[in-house]
């Protein structure tokens, strides 16, 4: 079993020790901790990805450049890529 646990460093507690011991018993474990970085934040550090970024979102207030298609021929087009 494997499980990725999300929280704030504040979160972390006794309780939340617990449960990590109930979930894998006696089993050796490993602990591996990283800061998440911003998902918007990671987007828009590149100045050529931002500015697209940017002028997607214009587009879109602008109703222009915008690609269209119906729930049936998404379910489609899915079903294509998938095959692929």
């Amino acid at each position: 079993m494997e499980t990725i646990f999300k929280l704030k460093a504040t979160e972390l507690d006794s309780k939340f020790i617990e449960t990590i011991k109930k979930l894998f018993k006696d089993s050796e474990i490993e602990i591996s901790i990283k800061p998440i970085q911003d998902e918007t934040e990671y987007l828009l550090s590149s100045p050529a990805n931002k500015k697209h970024l940017l002028d997607a979102i214009k587009d879109v207030k602008k109703n222009k450049n915008i690609i269209r298609f119906t729930g049936k021929e998404f379910e489609e087009l899915s079903a294509k890529l998938l095959s692929e």
